[in-house]
């Protein structure tokens, strides 16, 4: 009988049932909490498939020291942590779940938007300070959400759940993704930027929801919060790299971004020394009270996180048995 190999996030000692549901039968599977490379050595050598979620990195080196792995299943939708070409030139298919946590990451993106553009995070977390007056001019001005745009930058699935969601609060959607095939914007009611550039100055809040890769990296760096309209907001649910942290940081200080919400960070969990964390935690930086920060949490729920885990394990299965695979990214 085979051997799965579940690489990080899942300590060793949690329960594998998801998995062995799965896989009973046809392999036996493992956690080895792995957080580098490193300590994947001696422990995935005869795996016939890697599960794997975003704290380790499969290398090269990594790769060459698998001997029959028929399968690498990113437990999760962004696969920037494995090296899919290098896989591919192994003949290792790699593959994502792309749809487990559509739902529960547009709602956290909604969320904390209307924690921010709403005051709730603000007024909490001064007020709970015994900072400013017991009265809603603490965090004047506020303006009604209706006909303010809610952009979007990648309309996949859950940029699509997100806009849908933003629709119903009777903001105007306007999104930017130089590879969705035109006419989703007609099919969902809302309005393509041909440019980022479009995108950025007319938002009130800007949602990012786009996988990181070469063209991704950094994308909302300092210019392109500069560009966006003073007062506005940020939120990130997807990747960190996507994002320049400590430009975010700086935007929220000079007060040309309101508030920022971010659910990733390229660290985690994060250094101390991480300019976002520094804010975050300093009652006395200028950020602080309009910058929330969750532990790479949007995604969960229990019932996502059970779909996350079996249809990862699915994958294998289908591997392992010779059957088609579904979300092969390489």
């Amino acid at each position: 009988m085979g051997k799965v190999v579940i690489t990080d996030f899942i300590e060793v000692d949690d329960d594998l049932r998801p998995e062995r549901a799965v896989l009973d039968g046809i392999a036996e599977v493992s956690a080895i909490a792995a957080r580098d490379d490193v300590e994947l050595n001696g422990k995935i050598e005869d795996a016939v498939a890697l599960i794997t979620f975003h704290y380790s990195v499969i290398t090269p080196a990594s790769l060459d020291r698998l001997q029959c792995c028929k399968v690498i299943a990113r437990a999760g939708v962004g696969y920037d942590n494995v090296d899919i070409v290098a896989a591919r030139a192994r003949g290792i298919p790699v593959v994502n779940v792309p749809d487990y946590g559509s739902e529960e990451v547009a709602d956290t993106a909604i969320g904390m938007t209307l924690a921010l553009t709403r005051g709730v995070h603000y007024f909490n977390s001064r007020l709970r300070a015994g900072l400013g007056d017991w009265n809603y001019t603490e965090a004047a001005p506020l303006y009604r959400l209706r006909g303010r745009v809610f952009g979007i930058v990648g309309l996949g699935r859950i940029g699509t759940a997100s806009a849908i969601r933003a629709k119903a609060l009777g903001m105007k959607v306007l999104y930017y993704d130089p590879y969705r095939q035109d006419g989703y914007d007609k099919a969902l009611g809302i309005q393509r930027a041909d440019t980022l550039e479009e995108l950025l100055s007319s938002v009130c809040a800007l949602s990012v929801h786009c996988n990181l890769n070469e063209s991704s990296e950094g994308l909302i760096n300092r210019n392109a919060i500069a560009a966006m309209p003073r007062g506005s907001y940020l939120v990130n649910t997807a990747r960190a790299g996507v994002v320049e942290t400590a430009a975010v940081i700086e935007a929220l200080e000079s007060e040309h971004l309101a508030g920022a919400a971010l659910d990733v960070l390229v660290t985690e969990p994060p250094e101390v020394s991480d300019p976002a964390v520094a804010a975050w935690r300093d009652p006395n930086h200028p950020a602080h009270h309009r910058l929330i920060l969750n532990p790479h949490s949007a995604f969960y729920c229990e019932e996502g996180f059970d779909e996350l885990r079996s249809k990862a394990a699915r994958a294998c299965r289908a591997a392992i048995l010779g059957e088609p695979l579904r979300n092969v990214v390489n």
